[in-house]
């Protein structure tokens, strides 16, 4: 790190305070956080759901086995709610509650998983502007009381330099709080679209099985129709 950039940190740490120093800490924090979080969402393919509907294109037209071997190995939570689905659908008299419980305990995991970590980062949101302001408002009580020692021989220039170095710290959290915001509405929103994926495509499985019963119990219905008729 450059020696002029580690003076300028310097001088704004002792200008600003404990409060700057507080705030500096949570951005650090905040860093460490994003950073893991997109490790964690890169490496569990959230996302990205090609391989997932190719295989639920493949349950559509070819059968189980052609999904099967789409499916198998995708780590995405969609992928594995999805491979997970299908298992259940083929096996014979499963009921389909108990299917979509199955699908629902795999989902809340996995999606739990993605979250964890996201309310830590909502707080440092939360709390940065507020240290911010709190240092302001400590700022502010010194200026004046050093205006008030002055009595008389007051000087503006006083007056000014307190309060701006007391907005220094509102300005700092500011400067934490709103990339943080943006990045966590951006991480939720993945999350959310993960869930919908989910939810889109099991659903898709479960209604094509129902469906394919009612085509065969037609079937079969067709068949007896036919047979009393020729017994006739």
């Amino acid at each position: 790190m450059p020696a002029g950039l580690i003076d300028s940190i310097t001088s704004l740490l002792e200008l600003g305070g404990p409060v700057v120093v507080l705030i500096l800490v949570l951005s650090i924090f905040a860093v460490a956080m994003i950073l893991l979080k997109l490790v964690q969402f890169w490496r569990e393919k959230v996302g990205r759901h090609r391989r997932a509907e190719r295989a639920l294109h493949a349950w559509f037209h070819h059968g189980y086995g052609d999904a099967r071997n789409l499916i198998e190995g995708d780590r995405s939570p969609a992928g594995e709610a999805l491979s997970a689905c299908m298992r259940l659908a083929v096996a014979p008299n499963m009921p389909k509650d108990a299917i979509e419980d199955e699908v629902g305990r795999i989902a809340l995991t996995r999606l739990h998983e993605l979250q964890r970590g996201l309310r830590a980062l909502d707080a440092v949101a939360q709390i940065s502007p507020l240290l911010g302001l709190f240092g302001t408002v400590l700022g502010m009580i010194e200026a004046f009381r050093q205006l008030q020692e002055a009595g008389n021989a007051v000087d503006p220039s006083m007056l000014a330099g307190g309060i701006w170095v007391a907005l220094l710290t509102t300005a700092a959290g500011l400067a934490v709080a709103m990339p943080v915001s943006l990045v966590l509405t951006w991480f939720e929103t993945r999350v959310e679209n993960e869930r919908v994926a989910i939810e889109t495509m099991t659903s898709a499985v479960l209604s094509h099985r129902t469906a394919g019963r009612h085509t065969e119990a037609e079937a079969h219905a067709v068949k007896a129709v036919a047979g009393a008729a020729h017994a006739h």
